[in-house]
């Protein structure tokens, strides 16, 4: 059974959009007001701490807390690579001697000789955000990110996975019903987001992940092709972080479901344009849809 669901979703043929670009934590921003940006533009950029390992240095030398500092070869703040040694004992006969090395490539943060810890964090995680659409910079948050303006046609969908990409709009049938079937599915579609009616069929994604589309659209999708597709059950419905691919997105619901006639009017409308879409979505506090 087809299950559709109606949130009021957002269909428009033509709009101003003001997209907000954030860093996850303060960082440096990269354009001013008034700049002209293209979708893979990188506008704002940080480096998240790296993970952080704890080594029991006292257990393993087998001396006391306050010593260690004694034994260490490193220093906090010094870099140290994987396998390097990091701490060893001096005994008078060398063959007992006791080695540690370091399990990770990373800094010595800190050495402790109350806890006998010595804490290990691996390399900054750089994090850029891009533009995702080509526009004009209306608003610079300092240090954080900024407000993207431009116009064009905007449709919000049901359900999606997979996160932000963008490509050539393509649609693949001729009516909102019409399922979305691999021999529609061809290999000339890389860096392409291809948009069927009805049906996603599962066979029609994974011909679309081979041949390198970043994404499909339709208007629903059997909730058991979702679990093969992403190789398990979803659960808790935030998405947008899955690594498979490609992003989808449904439009109007589970199973058999013709897309809205005026949704698929738009895309069709739009078809050989370049769009950015994005499947993110959290359906309890804070609802957020996925977007085309």
């Amino acid at each position: 059974m087809a299950h559709a669901y109606t949130p009021g979703l957002r269909v428009t043929r033509h709009t101003e959009l003001f997209k907000q670009r954030r860093l996850p934590i303060k960082g440096e921003v990269l354009v001013q007001v008034g700049d002209e940006v293209e979708r893979d533009q990188v506008v704002a950029r940080t480096e998240l701490p790296g993970n952080v390992t704890t080594v029991n240095l006292v257990n393993r030398l087998g001396i006391t807390a306050d010593e260690l500092p004694r034994f260490m070869l490193k220093r906090e703040g010094e870099k140290v690579r994987a396998d390097e040694p990091l701490a060893e004992t001096r005994p008078f006969i060398k063959l007992f001697k006791t080695t540690v090395r370091a399990e990770i490539d990373g800094t010595v943060e800190s050495v402790s000789s109350v806890t006998g810890q010595v804490m290990l964090r691996e390399a900054p995680i750089p994090v850029e955000v891009p533009a995702f659409i080509r526009g004009t910079v209306e608003e610079v948050l300092p240090r954080e990110g900024v407000v993207v303006r431009t116009t064009g046609a905007y449709v919000q969908g049901i359900f999606g996975v997979g996160g932000e990409c963008w490509g050539t709009l393509r649609m693949l049938v001729d009516g909102p019903d019409q399922r979305l079937k691999p021999d529609l599915v061809d290999r000339d579609c890389s860096g392409q987001i291809l948009v069927g009616g009805g049906l996603i069929e599962f066979e029609a994604i994974e011909r679309a992940r081979e041949a390198g589309a970043v994404g499909v659209i339709g208007g629903g999708i059997h909730d058991r092709d979702l679990k093969e597709l992403l190789g398990y059950d979803l659960g808790v419905a935030i998405t947008g972080t899955e690594e498979i691919g490609l992003t989808v997105i449904v439009t109007e619901g589970f199973g058999q479901i013709g897309m809205a006639r005026k949704t698929f009017d738009i895309l069709r409308a739009c078809s050989g344009q370049e769009a950015s879409i994005s499947g993110a979505t959290q359906i309890r506090a804070g609802v957020m849809r996925p977007e085309i």
